[in-house]
This record gives structure tokens, sequence and C-alpha cells, in this order.
């Protein structure tokens, strides 16, 4: 079991930057890849970003490449999602995510194993 905790949303304005932390606990924690998904209101959770176990790969949705970075502190099992340029469409419940390394870093919502209960970021114009 993985244990996931969101934290660092809030409501910034336009242009703001913002960071998220993803504070991951459980025996196997180390063998999982870490993800960042959001979902906003009427639409379908989507990927955001993901990075792999030893922090060596990322990936990113072409919608945030270039504004936002993921990457992880392995000695305090804890990922971050440092979000800048911040636009009012990227205004969104962000969900932390689990997906055992074996597999290979995914963007898909059914490949990841753990969720975490998420945190409301809200960018206003």
């Amino acid at each position: 079991q993985v244990q996931l905790v969101e934290s660092g949303g809030g409501l910034v304005q336009a242009g703001d930057s913002l960071r998220l932390s993803c504070a991951a606990a459980g025996r196997t924690v180390k063998n999982y890849h870490l993800g960042w998904f959001r979902q906003a209101p009427g639409k379908e959770r989507e990927f955001v970003a993901a990075i792999t176990h030893r922090g060596s790969n990322t990936s990113y949705a072409d919608s945030v490449k270039g504004r936002f970075t993921i990457s992880g502190d392995n000695a305090k099992n804890t990922v971050y999602l440092q979000m800048t340029s911040l636009k009012p469409e990227d205004t969104a419940v962000y969900y932390c995510a689990a997906v055992f390394a074996l597999s290979a870093l995914s963007m898909r919502v059914q490949d990841y194993d753990f969720w975490g209960q998420g945190t409301q970021v809200t960018v206003s114009s």
C-alpha cells in the first residue's frame, strides 16, 4: 500500500506560480513512479506530469510543457509540481498518483494504483 497526501493548492491570479507537494508513505513507496493528474468540473481526469521512481525520467502533458516542472526528493519521499505562468484553464483539483515501477511511465489514469485525496488549484483571470 502507498499513501499519498497532496498539499499546496490555493487561489492565485493568472500569471502567478504555485508549488504542489505530494508526500508518499508506505513500505514499498520507493518502488513506484509518481504522477500528477487534474480534474476540472465537468471534465475527465487528465494527465499532467510524471516522474520515475529514481527521478531519472519525466513526462509532461503538452498543455503544461514549459510551464510546469515535476521533481522529487527521495530522502523525503516527496514529489513536487512547480507551476508557473498559471492560466485560468489550469483550474482543477490536482491529484497525486502512484504506479508500480515495473510499469512504464504512464499517462493513463487507469494505470495508476494509488491516489491522493486531491488539492484545489483555482486561477483567477
